[in-house]
């Protein structure tokens, strides 16, 4: 009558699998009763205009809340979109999936778009963690981190006494000015364009046939926020530093984990002069074709008919530009990670603030393959 399946651990929640009386469920145990609470609203708030497993129950708990959901059909290597996107080549498959997927996004941003006072829109990924006592603080406040670049050490405070030369051109990281700029951007009080989305579109939380996990960042999300997180998850993070440290996401999904090294830069080259404060580094990107296809879709589709409505005539780059940064060094600390990942992070964090920012080659947008049909 009952089957008990083995939990997983994602962060600070646990899943845990269960077939009782024929009906397949999914309890998920959130230790957070604030972000507990959120996600119950957040998945009220998303079904009436995206595919989500139906809610059965929510219970409070010693520590928490235990939600029960339908558990959609799944398994080994399969039933996520990293399961499409860990794939060798670019299939059918892949190509309807972001169809539909980008289809959803546009009907529904559009219909539900609004500028809207910072203050009610989702701010976890975002404003909270630039805010006073959020993320930036709390990883950067005290000991800012080291560059480690040809055996020497250089504070990341001092960075910006050196001149850095990355695959040839020519920039600086003042680090104490660009934790500064972050969090006077985020006190703006200026509306935002913001939109019902899910807030968190990674490649874990979106379901094959399409549906939406993960609902404690459900809401009216900024737009760019929005667009910014998907691209720098399935182009950065979701293909390399989150097998790399959170490799426990991907136990039912290890072709992930294998196809690591296919979406990991790999520094060849680098030279630190330390009489002229000067720093040479040649690096190359990689990222697998999926992944370049996934990017491909989402900005074709997606984010430039989007801003062609929101913000005609604006630089898309500059808009996009303080959420990418934000998505590269307020997920992980960078001081957690391993020197030439943190050196790696430290280049792609240059190269979004960098004046020649664009965002169609920082995302590979322009190498992607023709999508068959």
């Amino acid at each position: 009558m009952i089957r008990i399946g083995r939990p997983r651990r994602f962060t600070r929640n646990f899943v845990i699998p269960i077939d009782l009386a024929g009906r397949q469920l999914l309890v998920k145990y959130n230790r957070n009763l604030d972000e507990a609470q959120q996600e119950q609203l957040g998945h009220r708030l998303l079904r009436a205009r995206y595919r989500v497993p139906t809610l059965h129950a929510s219970v409070r708990v010693p520590g928490g809340y235990l939600m029960t959901y339908e558990r959609l059909a799944g398994g080994r290597n399969h039933g996520l979109l990293v399961d499409l996107l860990s794939a060798n080549h670019v299939g059918n498959e892949l190509s309807h999936y972001l169809d539909s997927l980008t289809d959803a996004y546009r009907e529904t941003i559009l219909a539900t778009a609004v500028l809207t006072d910072p203050v009610r829109v989702v701010r976890k990924l975002y404003w909270d963690r630039a805010a006073s006592g959020g993320r930036l603080d709390t990883y950067y406040a005290e000991t800012g981190p080291s560059l480690t670049v040809a055996d020497i050490e250089i504070p990341f405070g001092g960075l910006g006494e050196w001149a850095l030369t990355i695959n040839g051109q020519q920039d600086k990281l003042d680090w104490q000015t660009t934790l500064k700029d972050l969090r006077v951007h985020f006190e703006n009080t200026g509306p935002v364009w913001a939109a019902l989305t899910q807030g968190d579109p990674t490649d874990v939380n979106l379901a094959v046939p399409l549906a939406w996990f993960d609902y404690d960042t459900a809401g009216m999300n900024c737009v760019l926020g929005e667009f910014a997180n998907f691209l720098t998850y399935v182009t950065i993070l979701g293909g390399w530093l989150v097998p790399t440290y959170n490799p426990a996401a991907f136990a039912d999904h290890p072709s992930a984990i294998e196809h690591r090294p296919d979406n990991t830069p790999a520094i060849t080259a680098q030279a630190v002069d330390a009489v002229r404060r000067s720093v040479h580094i040649t690096y190359e990107r990689h990222l697998s074709a999926p992944r370049r296809a996934a990017a491909a879709a989402y900005w074709h589709q997606l984010v430039k008919p989007i801003a062609a409505k929101l913000w005609p005539g604006q630089d898309l780059a500059s808009l996009l530009r303080p959420y990418v940064a934000m998505r590269l060094i307020a997920v992980y600390n960078l001081g957690d990670l391993t020197p030439n990942d943190r050196l790696l992070v430290t280049i792609r964090l240059i190269e979004a603030l960098s004046p020649s920012f664009d965002p169609t080659v920082y995302f590979h947008i322009e190498e992607a393959p023709c999508l068959p049909h």
